[in-house]
């Protein structure tokens, strides 16, 4: 067999309830030639036995198992075993349209891009929201542009994207460890070292938020490394010179009797529209 054209790297920690759904729209890619690394990163759960019964009907699956380190250590020890053309990354929790990884790399390779990013699909238990959508293919070295239509850093997500091996490798990017907004530290410099960016539509990644997701976690710890990255990301952004005026939201309300009817977000060029901060479009 050829080497695959994708790698995908899969961290996984106590995701019983949601890994088949996650393995299940990975090994059901329209995109056939990939391998699927899955790291077992300590689980405690039924996650391990969940991994071996599907490495053992799909040879595409590589299962790594490691102690508990973390998310971005068992991503690290991922990207020590990766053979594909592109690298990209699902976590466990999340899933992914059926045509993602072939949309992406054919976008990739036809404009030979580093990167390939897709829509992004947040979804709660009652709530659905596009953190980000693409209306069309977008290719540019323009860092700017790179930088305004990913919305770094407010949506520094590494999942919805593809990267070129040798483009990764070649830059040796490492996730820091021991915290937790790793994406935010590492995307902008992920984004802003990248030949061209390809933005591609009609294909999602989709975040599931459940009530364990990390990154809700209201922790001293959470909110120390979340000031700590995005004071890294914003000192990056600073330092090589890149203009992010025009992601700063404008918002217009219109009110009646002194209540707020009506409210316009417009941020870039995406726009939300609120009726009684109820209703939203």
């Amino acid at each position: 067999m050829n080497s695959p054209k994708i790698s995908i790297i899969v961290p996984v920690y106590n995701v019983e309830k949601f890994l088949e759904r996650c393995l299940n729209s990975l090994i059901n890619q329209s995109l056939q030639n990939i391998e699927i690394i899955c790291v077992n990163d300590g689980s405690k759960d039924s996650s391990p036995k969940i991994l071996e019964d599907f490495a053992r009907k799909d040879k595409r699956i590589i299962v790594i198992n490691q102690e508990n380190k973390g998310l971005s250590a068992a991503r690290n020890r991922g990207l020590e075993k990766v053979s594909g053309e592109y690298i990209g990354f699902v976590d466990s929790d999340d899933w992914v349209d059926l045509d993602f990884f072939e949309k992406l790399y054919n976008a990739a390779k036809n404009s030979d891009c580093d990167m390939a990013a897709s829509g992004m699909i947040r979804l709660k238990k009652f709530d659905k929201k596009f953190h980000l959508k693409f209306e069309k293919e977008i290719i540019t070295d323009n860092p700017n542009l790179k930088f305004e239509l990913c919305d770094v850093p407010d949506m520094s997500y590494l999942c919805n994207k593809i990267y070129r091996k040798e483009f990764w490798m070649r830059n040796n990017f490492q996730f820091e460890e021991g915290i937790i907004y790793e994406d935010v530290i590492l995307f902008p410099q992920i984004l802003f070292y990248s030949n061209k960016l390809v933005t591609v539509p009609d294909t999602y990644y989709y975040y599931w938020r459940h009530s364990n997701t990390l990154v809700r976690n209201k922790s001293k710890k959470a909110n120390k490394d979340s000031e700590y990255a995005h004071k890294k990301a914003l000192e990056f952004i600073k330092e090589h010179n890149i203009d992010i005026s025009s992601h700063e939201p404008v918002t217009k309300k219109y009110k009646f009797l002194g209540m707020t009817i009506l409210k316009i977000r417009k941020k870039g060029n995406k726009q939300t529209t609120s009726l009684f901060n109820i209703i939203k479009w």
